[in-house]
Parts: C-alpha cells; sequence; structure tokens
C-alpha cells in the first residue's frame, strides 16, 4: 500500500537556526543623515546611544513639551505660544536650519530624532497617554513649521521629499469653481492666479472645515495653497497615531528589557508633571540661610513648605514625612547640616535634649549623607522632593502635613489656606479651582507664583534681564524658593551675576535616581 502523502510535492524544509545564534547574532546598525529640519518620524534610529544619552535626551524633550501644554493650560493664543516656546526650544531642543550653516545641525537633528521615538515608547502603553503625546508633538510640529516662515525654500524640500498623494486642481478646474473659491476661501480669485488649490479628502482637514477656510464639493475639500500648513499637520497626526498603534502593540517586548522598562515607567509618571532635580551650587552666594533666619526665608516658600513650616510653629513638631520633606527642602536652599540640627531642636520646643537626640537627631543626619549606607555611602544623602515625587506620592493620613496642598486639600481648604497667605484675587483663585479639578496642580502652584511676583517678572521682562527660558514653569519647590528670592533681591549684586550665569547656562534638570528614596 502506497502512503498518500509520497504522492505530495515536496515541500522545502525551512532551515533551523539556533536560537542561541539568532539571539546573539550581531546586530546591523547605521547612523541615519537628517537632509531637512523638519521630520515625521517615519522611520525609527538604528544607531546606538548609551542609556544615559537615552535618559537625558527623554527627559529634555519631556520638558519641551510640558511646556507646551501649560500654554494650552494658560490660554495662550498661537503667537503668544510662539514667542513663550522660541527661547526655550533653543534652550533645551535647538534645531537649526541648513541655511545657518551650523556645525551641530546633524547632532541637533539626531537627538531630536532619538527623543522623539524614546518618550514614543513611554507613552504608547494606555489611550490616554497616546492621545496626549500625540496632540503635544502635533503642536510641537506646528510650533517648528510656522519658525520655518523665513527658509520656505527648505520647507517646500520637506514637503516634496514625503511624497503626499495630494491632486493639485488645474486650471481648468479653477476657472469653473472660481467664485465659488473665492466666495468658499476669501480668496481674490484672477485667472493665472498664482495661488493655486489642493483637492483631498474633507476628512483629512476637519480644521479648515470647522474654521470655514476651504470649500467642500462631493466629498472634497479645496484648499488653498496658503493653507498648506494645515494639511500637513493633519498628515503628521494620522501618520505619529496609526505609529503610535503599532508601538503599543509592540511594547511587551520592551518590557523584557530590564535596562529599559524602568526608564520608560518613570517617563510615563512624569506626564503628570516632569521631575527635575536642584542643584542647590546655583544658588546666589547673597543667601546665607541659618537657624534663626528661616522665618525670614519662609516669605519666599511655597505653599507645600509654607504649610509645613507654619504648621511646625504652631504644633512645635511634625511627623516623620513632614519632616523628611522639609529637612531635604532645607538642605536644598544651602542650610548646613550643624545649623538644621539647631533649627530642628529650637522647633521642638516642648521636648528634653535627651528625647531629641535619640528619636529626631539621627534622621536629620541621614538625609544630608553624614550616617548611614548605601544610598548615603557618598555622603551627599537625599535629594529634595521635586513636584512631580509631591504630586504622586501617596496621601498623608489624620494628623499629617507633607505633600502638595494643591492635591491633597479640599478645595475651600485650599483657598482659605491661599487667603491666609494673601492671595485673595479673584481671578486667580478661579484659575487656581480650575486647575486643582483638572489635577494640573503644578500648574495651580505657577499661577499663584505668577501672582505674587507679578511686578518684578514685569519688571525683568520689560528690561529684558529676563525671558521666557528663566521664567520656565516652576517644577520643584526649592527652585520655586530660588526664583521667588533672585526676584526680589534684583538689586543684590550677587543676584544680578547668577541671574547672568542662568541666562547663559541652563540649570541642570533630569529625572531623580531611583536610589533617592527615603
Amino acid at each position: 500500500m502506497i502512503r498518500s502523502d509520497y504522492n505530495r510535492p515536496e515541500i522545502k524544509k525551512r532551515a533551523t537556526v539556533d536560537p542561541k545564534k539568532r539571539q546573539f547574532a550581531p546586530a546591523l546598525f547605521q547612523n541615519q543623515e537628517y537632509a531637512h529640519r523638519l521630520n515625521f518620524y517615519g522611520l525609527p534610529p538604528t544607531a546606538n546611544v548609551t542609556l544615559e544619552e537615552f535618559e537625558e535626551w527623554a527627559i529634555t524633550r519631556l520638558k519641551v513639551l510640558s511646556e507646551l501644554e501649560t500654554c494650552t493650560f494658560r490660554n495662550k493664543n498661537a503667537e503668544e505660544t510662539l514667542a513663550y516656546m522660541t527661547p526655550i526650544l533653543e534652550k533645551h531642543l535647538p534645531l537649526h536650519s541648513n541655511s545657518s550653516r551650523s556645525s551641530q545641525l546633524q547632532a541637533e537633528r539626531r537627538r531630536d530624532h532619538y527623543s522623539h521615538f524614546i518618550l514614543r515608547l513611554a507613552f504608547s502603553s494606555t489611550e490616554d497617554l497616546r492621545r496626549r503625546f500625540s496632540r503635544l508633538e502635533t503642536m510641537l510640529f506646528r510650533l517648528r513649521y510656522r519658525q520655518d516662515d523665513d527658509n520656505r525654500r527648505e520647507r517646500s524640500e520637506f514637503i516634496n521629499s514625503l511624497d503626499f498623494s495630494w491632486e493639485i486642481v488645474d486650471d481648468k478646474e479653477r476657472a469653473e469653481l472660481g467664485e465659488q473659491l473665492k466666495a468658499a476661501t476669501g480668496s481674490v480669485f484672477k485667472k493665472g492666479d498664482e495661488e493655486g488649490y489642493f483637492k483631498v479628502d474633507f476628512e483629512k482637514v476637519p480644521e479648515l472645515v470647522e474654521q470655514r477656510r476651504c470649500m467642500l464639493r462631493r466629498g472634497m475639500a479645496y484648499v488653498p495653497m496658503r493653507e498648506q500648513m494645515s494639511l500637513v499637520v493633519a498628515e503628521y497626526t494620522a501618520r505619529l497615531d496609526r505609529a503610535l498603534d503599532m508601538t503599543a502593540r509592540e511594547l511587551p517586548r520592551i518590557d523584557e528589557d530590564d535596562r529599559l522598562s524602568p526608564i520608560l515607567a518613570h517617563l510615563s509618571h512624569s506626564f503628570t508633571a516632569p521631575s527635575a532635580s536642584y542643584d542647590e551650587s546655583n544658588l546666589p552666594s547673597s543667601l546665607h540661610p541659618t537657624a534663626a533666619n528661616i522665618d525670614q526665608l519662609a516669605t519666599h516658600f511655597p505653599l507645600c513648605m509654607s504649610h509645613l513650616h507654619t504648621t511646625l510653629r504652631t504644633n512645635a513638631h511634625l511627623k516623620h514625612y513632614g519632616r523628611l520633606q522639609y529637612t531635604l527642602f532645607l538642605k536644598g536652599l544651602g542650610l548646613s547640616l550643624d545649623e538644621c540640627v539647631l533649627f530642628w531642636r529650637r522647633s521642638f520646643r516642648l521636648m528634653t535634649d535627651d528625647k531629641f537626640t535619640k528619636e529626631y537627631k539621627y534622621n536629620i543626619r541621614h538625609a544630608y549623607g553624614d550616617v548611614g549606607g548605601d544610598a548615603n555611602r557618598r555622603g551627599r544623602g537625599y535629594s529634595p522632593y521635586s513636584c512631580q515625587k509631591l504630586i504622586t506620592e501617596p496621601l498623608p493620613g489624620a494628623g499629617q502635613s507633607h505633600g502638595c496642598p494643591y492635591r491633597t486639600f479640599n478645595v475651600e481648604n485650599l483657598v482659605s489656606l491661599l487667603n491666609a497667605g494673601g492671595i485673595s484675587d479673584k481671578e486667580v483663585v478661579r484659575g487656581v479651582r480650575e486647575d486643582v479639578g483638572k489635577m494640573r496642580y503644578h500648574v495651580a502652584c505657577n499661577r499663584v507664583f505668577e501672582h505674587v511676583h507679578r511686578k518684578e517678572i514685569k519688571d525683568v521682562k520689560d528690561k529684558g534681564t529676563w525671558g521666557a527660558a528663566e521664567l520656565d514653569t516652576l517644577l520643584h519647590p526649592n527652585t520655586y524658593f530660588k526664583r521667588s528670592f533672585m526676584l526680589k533681591h534684583l538689586g543684590d549684586e550677587d543676584v544680578q551675576a547668577e541671574m547672568k550665569r542662568e541666562k547663559e547656562g541652563p540649570m541642570k534638570r533630569e529625572i531623580e535616581s531611583n536610589g533617592n528614596e527615603w
């Protein structure tokens, strides 16, 4: 008997590859050349980068996106956003045109390319993060597109390289629809007019349809060439949304990489309020904090630290997490270990020296890195807490005062706390209520800061001594204090010198290491 499978055509056997050889096979990487300033991010990067670059570039772009989002929270129009963001982009994520002949063109574009894809990985895990990332990246692209108005030739070369499937309306159809096009788009239509029209599916330009800046006919939108930006931006958003969906499906493979997954997870959490470390070496030399003048310096404290200070003065005590938060903040002001111990001893006026030494002094020394191992091994201690950490940590329990009051207080109690601090302007309070209701806690804090320092901010802006990059969004309680102190002491020579250093070189900002948890 003949077996039936002998009559089948011979099937080509698939070559078997040793899994170990396949896993450890050398990967083929190459550096990309960036011909244009603008980028649709269609091709993922393929060259090697270090983990330090991976994290640093992502943090920098996250800072830019955060500032963009803050502009929307503050209802800035397109012109105000462009004016505000231009120095910030130049400071954190510069991209120069080919005509600038900068020697850093490729390095700038490489950093921009990689940082986009790193954050794309970090923010593809949930639909909410994907929508938010797509919206902010679209805003960034639109901003850069508008910045290219002086380099229209380069911008046209970039658009032509994308090979869009747009149909250009011919002269015959333009002549037939002349009056309709004029009425619908506001164009002064003449035969032989230089301005042409694109014909695209109306679903691709919802913004133009909504604002009645194009003509609709038989499911097609007739778009003037002057509205090309809307077409380009809409195409950018559509491609990015598709790419984010594809990235989300590939994320389980990324989660297996123990090197990247913690960084990506931390970046996604930082979207609530980007984390920022603080370098106390940048404080003005005229600032000399001591145990005796903390009450005087408290006039520059943000609400979180002002509340802790008031509670301490009222009760002569703070619970553990409040002490920790406040101690690290004072450390960030430049208060020495000895002075900090003296400050806490005087503040705990209702207890004996023996009780203070046994139960509290060690924790203060540990925060400064004077004792303890592991994270304190190098004697640096722990970093002051950023807004991002205060906003995302567990809510305080009964009798505890730590955390961010904009998050931990109910709205009525928060308004009472602000009124007690001299914030009674109805418009400011209304804005704070709205920010808190939408969980934009750091934006509410910035709103209060700008109100308290409105005269000084106007002064430095009018004189040109500070710009948007020096007055960017506050993301750290110690940065709040430093900026408040400097604005209130504009006449001091040391403060003026520090302002000059701030303008020449950006303050270092990076995500706090996971080792800074206590």
